[in-house]
């Protein structure tokens, strides 16, 4: 039998085997597009309570590492150029070692200035207390004299006139002396001020400007100049949820974790609990984290000598929890 193209139909032949056709495709397509479902194990474990805290009581919790101190930002008293800067993070210092300095020759000069006047002044003070001592002198010389027809009394209040002259030129003097000597005090004091100091010993943690920078004391940048603190020991500061704070066994210490190496678990002596429960600043960016909460804050110190925690960094604590009251039947 020849094949006629006359008598292929294309509602009954062709039609439905472009619908075949579509629907292999499609099948093809879904199958080629379904997600991987075969399990894997996370590349990081979470954090979990092991040893005595594995079957006790226990509260967890989510903290921050900071220095024992707490985090000190360094500000400038006068705003200026920064001429000096002595300081690097990583950096240890001791209370009273200069960090950076601002521009002081404005300072300097007006403290010159004041010195100069504080020479001019007792210079003064000199040449007043010799004219005070020669007109009081003559005056005592004239008063002395027996003969009253011997000096005339014109002579005499000339002399005592002198004397008043000479005994008021000295304590002018005495009063410039004493307005040099102010300024030159208020002068080194701002010079102390050009010049920033550690106000404790401990670790630079960041140093936020560069020499030639203006620093200004108002209406500058919102970042510290320097940020610094006492890291050892270092402290852990861990939220605890409003809802969980009365079970929170103070005075016990706490296992902590780095975030993202469970593995690394060390004991946390407990230090004390802020008296205030704050708002919740500190996140974990976990899907089921509430925000909306409050959160009492307690402070633990991390052992020494150890390199698993760096200020700033996020951490898992685990605490111990006092026993839940037994209900009453």
């Amino acid at each position: 039998m020849a094949f006629n193209l006359k008598n292929i139909s294309f509602s009954r032949q062709i039609l439905p085997l472009i619908a075949v056709v579509g629907i292999i495709l499609a099948a093809i397509y879904i199958f080629s597009e379904l997600p991987d479902r075969e399990t894997t194990e996370p590349a990081k474990q979470p954090a979990k309570a092991t040893g005595e805290l594995a079957n006790a009581p226990r509260v967890a919790g989510a903290g921050l590492v900071e220095p024992s101190s707490e985090i000190i930002d360094i500000g400038s008293a006068l705003s200026g150029l920064v001429t000096d800067l002595r300081v690097q993070p990583g950096d240890r210092v001791a209370k009273g070692e200069p960090l950076f300095t601002v521009d002081d020759r404005a300072v300097r000069a007006t403290l010159a200035e004041a010195n100069a006047a504080i020479a001019e002044a007792r210079a003064a003070i000199g040449e007043a207390a010799a004219a005070q001592r020669t007109a009081n002198e003559q005056l005592a010389l004239y008063r002395n004299i027996d003969d009253p027809a011997a000096v005339s009394r014109a002579e005499i209040v000339r002399i005592e006139g002198e004397a008043a002259a000479a005994n008021n030129r000295l304590a002018l003097a005495r009063a410039r002396l004493s307005q040099a000597q102010a300024r030159a005090a208020s002068a080194r004091t701002e010079l102390g001020r050009l010049t920033v100091r550690a106000p404790i010993s401990g670790e630079i943690l960041a140093v936020n400007i560069r020499p030639g920078e203006f620093v200004a004391t108002q209406g500058g940048s919102s970042q510290p100049f320097i940020q610094m603190g006492e890291t050892n020991p270092l402290h852990v500061r861990v939220d605890i949820d409003e809802n969980e704070a009365s079970r929170v066994k103070l005075g016990a210490e706490a296992v902590v974790s780095p975030r993202g190496a469970a593995e690394i678990q060390v004991k946390a002596k407990f230090v004390r609990a802020e008296p205030q429960v704050v708002p919740k600043r500190q996140l974990t960016n976990s899907a089921a984290e509430r925000v909306d909460v409050r959160v009492l804050q307690v402070i633990y110190e991390l052992p020494e000598n150890t390199d698993a925690f760096r200020v700033g960094q996020q951490v898992d604590a685990f605490i111990p929890a006092n026993e839940a009251p037994a209900e009453e039947g």
